[in-house]
């Protein structure tokens, strides 16, 4: 079947044996050109999921709402710290993100990226490659598509892990607590979920069958999850607490991971270390995870909020769930991201295309330098472009895991308890690798030449080290690498304009509505990056540059 034939979209029946599939098949392709160039801008459509693919369709969680259903009340956000007096409370918030991202965009748009030359002529490619895919896998007016989240991972081959597991619940177990736990599983799912790599797989005990990447690495934390690895309570393995995660060591994670010789997981270790620090700070933070530690405690601390809005569906501003995810699992980053005055900023990284202050008034190290890149670039204040007053305006944050978990963990929140948030359209696109490969795979975005070749050197350093054999040879750079920052910062911008141009492409068949990111997300841009990726490099499906993950980043 080629990669643009049609499929079919009514719900396939489900059973306790619906099988799976193998999400890296490969498929064929072709590109075309779309001369509509012009964008839009707004989130109005309200949506019921109810296709092939979607939630519903499969008798369980509905994705989470679009960021302004006509039903929503007005309510004011919050506005984030004034950087000149909170810089780390401002490169920590979620408006951080897009509003320093559009620092690289417009850069870009500009083609002055360091890295990147920027071809905007193949802009529309990227358009008409996503719309096909859309158009392919859901019926216009594309309302039942859904959400991006991690409920989607779970399930794969239309089978309803989630509703299945839930059905195994004790009749007494009430809404709320259903929900605790489904917080509990998606919180530890999303952590896990950094790059898998070329080599890993996960047979399901469940099924038999074999599962790849994200949705495998997705199986493989339900099936620990539903044995009691992750819990410390031994009347409920169905959850999620300090005292199992402190307890939780290398060599069980890998057994649960079946990560062995010939079959490693990516980052093993970092990942282990990641959930040991999950614990310490669910211990930690009782405001927000209560006396037992567990995530999905953050529903009382929710509801019970000043600002949240009691109705018949409850209102959270979006921001307190973000205070909760960035303040409540601060503990849990490595020590060696950059920190502001001993703040440490999570997902946040210098960039050298960002405005750079003189060498004498830089104080944004914690004092020590990362291991693996400086935390200042050795770039010229030329080079970077226009000067900048304080050090925190050559930081781009992106908090992509965080902001994974922001759009997971409203699903379960939205479906069980009914609970609405207020602010959803902060949330940006995610920067990592398959958003980001799709731009540099059709062709926008060309790593320059001496980038290229340090890459390459980076890549067969690695291979030595490692033993691995190059099959497809890509450039390769660490997390923190000047490259990368770039590249991620450019992601971010991009995607808003692909959710902008491809709304304006499929205009007639959208009737009036509008696709929102997290559709976009879910329907177009990730799934496009992981099959563009899978016709340009069949044999490991990779990404256009390869990232030496630590288990914590992508």
């Amino acid at each position: 079947m080629g990669l643009f034939s049609r499929k079919p979209k009514t719900p396939r029946p489900l059973t306790k044996d619906s099988a799976s599939f193998d999400s890296d098949n490969s498929h064929n392709i072709s590109i075309g050109r779309s001369s509509n160039n012009k964008s839009v801008r707004s989130n109005t459509l309200n949506f019921n999921t109810n296709s092939r693919t979607s939630a519903s369709s499969l008798g369980g969680l509905q994705s989470p709402l679009t960021p302004m259903t006509p039903y929503l009340p007005k309510v004011n956000l919050p506005k984030p710290p004034d950087p000149s007096l909170d810089a780390a409370g401002y490169l920590r918030s979620l408006g951080a993100v897009r509003e320093r991202c559009k620092v690289i965009t417009e850069k870009a748009l500009a083609n002055q990226l360091n890295h990147f030359d920027v071809d905007l002529d193949k802009f529309p490619d990227v358009v008409q490659f996503v719309c096909r895919i859309i158009k392919r896998d859901y019926d216009a007016p594309f309302n039942s598509i859904p959400g991006h989240g991690r409920y989607q991972h779970f399930a794969v081959g239309g089978r309803d892990r989630i509703a299945h597991l839930m059905s195994t619940f004790d009749a007494t177990i009430d809404n709320t607590e259903k929900c605790r736990r489904l917080i509990d599983l998606f919180l530890v799912s999303v952590l896990l979920d950094a790059g898998a790599g070329t080599e890993w797989s996960f047979k399901s005990a469940d099924s038999g069958k074999v599962y790849r990447r994200s949705e495998g690495l997705a199986i493989a934390s339900l099936e620990m999850f539903k044995a009691g690895i992750f819990s410390g309570d031994p009347n409920n393995r169905y959850q999620v607490d300090k005292d199992g995660l402190r307890n939780l060591t290398v060599d069980q994670l890998a057994k649960g991971l079946q990560s062995r010789p010939g079959n490693e997981v990516a980052g093993l270790e970092g990942r282990s270390q990641l959930l040991l620090r999950l614990g310490d700070a669910l211990a930690e933070k009782k405001d927000f995870f209560g006396e037992t530690g567990r995530p999905g405690n953050m529903i009382d601390y929710l509801l019970a909020h000043p600002t949240t809005q009691a109705s018949s569906s409850p209102i959270i501003v979006l921001p307190v769930l973000w205070n909760v995810l960035m303040s409540g699992l601060a503990p849990i980053w490595p020590s060696s991201r950059t920190a502001i005055n001993g703040v440490s900023l999570g997902d946040a990284w210098p960039c050298a295309a960002m405005p750079q202050v003189p060498q004498r008034n830089r104080t944004t190290s914690s004092g020590s330098s990362p291991p693996t890149f400086s935390p200042f670039p050795s770039t010229t204040h030329s080079q970077a472009g226009s000067g900048a007053t304080e050090a925190w305006e050559a930081i781009l944050p992106f908090h992509k895991l965080t902001q994974w978990l922001t759009y997971s963990l409203m699903q379960p929140m939205q479906s069980i308890l009914k609970i609405q948030f207020a602010g959803t359209e902060l949330l940006t696109g995610l920067p990592e690798y398959r958003n980001g490969g799709l731009f540099v795979d059709l062709g926008v975005l060309t790593l320059k030449e001496n980038d290229m070749e340090r890459g390459l050197e980076n890549y067969k350093n690695h291979s030595n080290r490692t033993g691995t054999k190059g099959v497809e040879v890509a450039p390769m750079f660490e997390p923190g690498d000047d490259v990368i920052v770039e590249w991620r910062g450019v992601t971010v911008g991009f995607l808003d304009k692909l959710c902008a141009d491809v709304n304006v492409a499929l205009r007639e068949e959208l009737a009036g509505g509008e696709l929102t990111l997290a559709q976009l997300l879910e329907a177009g841009s990730w799934k496009g990056g992981r099959e563009i990726a899978e016709v340009s490099r069949p044999n490991t499906k990779e990404p256009p540059i390869l990232i030496d993950s630590d288990g914590t980043v992508f």
